[in-house]
């Protein structure tokens, strides 16, 4: 089966499909095997990595690059955040045919304005005009090949400050111009919103959301209320920044990394992300067939 496929009927299964953010191969074979079933190529997160805002500064070739990365990295299907698609319907078009062939299971694209803002970023947020959207994401439909590549179309409407009737009035539009899920954001400190819509959107796509501001949901209160995905976006890369503050101030106090050593992988743990064994099990085997072919001669 393809990543696609699993992450499709992952979306459509019975119980909530659960994604991670990821900004390296690295995060995501972490995400991997904490028995996360799909990972997200997070564009905050791949924008901090590169310690950069989170606004379209980053071109398309280099958000592809690090998401084909993730995707390189790991079994489990990758959903890529391409913020609103980085242009028009011709650009849409060649990011899906370029995501697809990269490796990655679907993209997601939001209904904002280029350069988009982050979501959770104080100041104004503009929404792009419904139709044009709704045009990106038949584009990005179009695009793509075979049936299973999943494209995502994530709702800002109440991240704007437009309301419950506004999202669900671009629902409607965006499943009929081909959306295989919708994603619905929110920033408010409780599910209210999110909770609001998934009772009133009456259609058959699968509903997804980012509870960053609202971590008290759990995955079983989402499949329960019938969403189809929960995506944990910037947990992991919050908690790296924390640890490697922390480690660092303390060996920069002591001068010395005596104190930190008991609270930081060792380097078995690192070689074993690196498939350090399966290299040396490689020149092993290269090594004796050296020998063969040699006795041969």
């Amino acid at each position: 089966m393809s990543k696609s496929r699993t992450l499709r009927d992952g979306l459509n299964g019975s119980e909530v499909i659960r994604l991670v953010g990821a900004h390296s191969a690295l995060s995501a074979k972490l995400g991997q095997d904490a028995g996360f079933e799909a990972i997200w190529a997070s564009g905050l997160e791949i924008s901090a990595s590169r310690a950069l805002p989170d606004a379209n500064v980053l071109s398309m070739a280099e958000c592809l690059e690090a998401a084909a990365q993730i995707a390189d990295a790991v079994d489990v299907p990758v959903l890529a955040d391409c913020d609103s698609g980085f242009g028009g319907v011709g650009n849409v078009a060649h990011m899906v045919r370029s995501y697809q062939a990269r490796g990655l299971a679907g993209v997601c694209i939001e209904d904002k304005q280029f350069p988009k803002l982050n979501s959770f970023v104080e100041g104004h947020q503009d929404l792009a005009p419904i139709g044009d959207f709704a045009a990106k994401i038949t584009a990005a439909k179009e695009a793509r090949t075979g049936e299973d590549f999943v494209v995502v179309a994530r709702i800002e409407a109440f991240i704007a400050g437009a309301g419950l009737d506004e999202a669900l009035r671009r629902a409607t539009v965006y499943e009929a111009a081909g959306a295989d899920a919708l994603l619905i954001h929110s920033k408010l400190s409780t599910p209210e919103e999110v909770f609001a819509f998934r009772a009133a959107y009456t259609g058959a796509l699968p509903v997804i959301v980012v509870p960053t501001t609202y971590p008290q949901v759990t995955a079983a209160e989402l499949t329960e209320r019938r969403f189809g995905g929960v995506i944990y976006a910037n947990q992991g890369l919050r908690a790296a920044i924390s640890a490697m503050r922390d480690v660092l101030g303390q060996i920069g106090a002591a001068g010395s990394t005596h104190a930190v050593e008991g609270s930081i992988a060792t380097l078995k743990d690192v070689f074993a992300l690196q498939n350090v064994d399966a290299l040396l099990a490689r020149q092993e085997r290269h090594d004796a067939l050296t020998a063969q072919y040699a006795a041969l001669g």
